[in-house]
């Protein structure tokens, strides 16, 4: 066997410099190739916070694909940017804000008939305004989003991801409505006991899963409604900022057939996370929409419920009214 010299390897100054940036260079590279390959593909900046907005990423499978589901879809993804956190103050409860709000609400029904509950975080100012926060109703398609954000709590915790096969269904339920998917993901987050679980962490504490399986008849309330949207858009939220992102991700840019309920409180083209559901039960219709818009600068949280529409149609009219009009109210609090 021959040694080597015990300098066999050594490089000169000049050598080492050039190994250095050459290694650099490689190192770079490989970092932004990873990079990119964790990023999903399709997602969305909430404009407006007050503090900013930082990318977050998440892997775990492809972003996509079109579809629609009797419970409801959330609509085709559109890119525009990268999900972010939502900063901003504290929502403050207001009693005069809350008249306002009834006033509003009570045109609104008068035009559209219905049964109507309806809540709104400006997350820019800190305002808040509620309606019947508290009336339970059936929750249709926008359970998925709660479905998703609890099995994303249950594999934070378990320090695991998500299958390939689990971010395929995500698409498919919360981005596109599919109902096979949807019936599939409740099973996998451990039907109406896993749900009730991940909500007590995620403080859910009015929403009552469906029996039976039957997740689109989970009731639930405005004000558990715009907790869940708070899980999604706060530092402090018991789900880490990449589950944040990547739920939002999915609800983002709703398809031109779903620029309804919480869509219409919003302003401009961008800067919307929405999940519709709607669901004949048992012939009147229900029909609810959740989500962050942009409002002219103003992040807000958006939750309305609605029972009893005579058809889908008035539903949605009720729905996408009631939006606006609770926008409205909150976005000239001090007006």
């Amino acid at each position: 066997m021959r040694w080597a010299p015990a300098h066999a390897g050594r490089l000169r100054s000049g050598e080492r410099l050039v190994f250095a940036l050459v290694f650099t260079l490689m190192a770079t590279f490989v970092v932004a190739i990873t990079v990119a390959a964790a990023r999903p593909p399709r997602s969305f900046l909430v404009a407006g916070s007050a503090a900013g907005a930082s990318e977050q990423r998440i892997s775990g499978g492809a972003v996509g694909s079109s579809g629609t589901g009797q419970s409801g879809q959330g609509g085709k993804q559109q890119a525009d940017g990268p999900v972010g956190q939502v900063n901003g103050p504290p929502p403050l409860a207001s009693t005069r804000l809350d008249a306002h709000l009834s006033a509003a609400l009570r045109k609104v029904l008068n035009s559209n008939g219905g049964r109507l509950a309806v809540g709104v975080v400006d997350k820019t100012t800190g305002s808040l305004a509620t309606s019947h926060s508290n009336r339970q109703f059936r929750s249709a398609g926008v359970v998925t989003a709660d479905i998703l954000a609890a099995l994303l709590y249950q594999h934070q915790q378990s320090g695991t991801a998500l299958t390939a096969r689990q971010a395929d269904r995500a698409v498919a339920m919360v981005a596109d409505g599919n109902d096979a998917a949807s019936r599939r993901m409740w099973r996998a987050v451990g039907g109406a006991r896993g749900l009730a679980s991940a909500n007590r962490a995620l403080k859910l504490r009015h929403t009552i899963p469906g029996a039976d399986g039957n997740w689109a008849l989970t009731r639930t309330t405005v004000s558990d409604e715009l907790q869940l949207l708070t899980d999604l858009t706060s530092p402090q939220s018991p789900l880490a900022a990449p589950a944040r992102a990547y739920e939002l991700g999915l609800m983002a840019g709703p398809a031109a057939g779903q620029h309804w309920g919480a869509y219409a409180a919003g302003t401009g083209r961008t800067g919307y996370a929405i999940k519709n559901g709607s669901l004949a039960y048992p012939q009147l219709w229900v029909v609810n929409s959740i989500g962050v818009v942009d409002n002219d600068g103003h992040v807000l949280l958006i939750a309305v419920l609605t029972s009893d529409n005579a058809t889908q149609a008035a539903g949605i009219a009720l729905a996408s009214a009631a939006a606006a009009a609770a926008a409205q109210v909150v976005t000239h609090a001090d007006g």
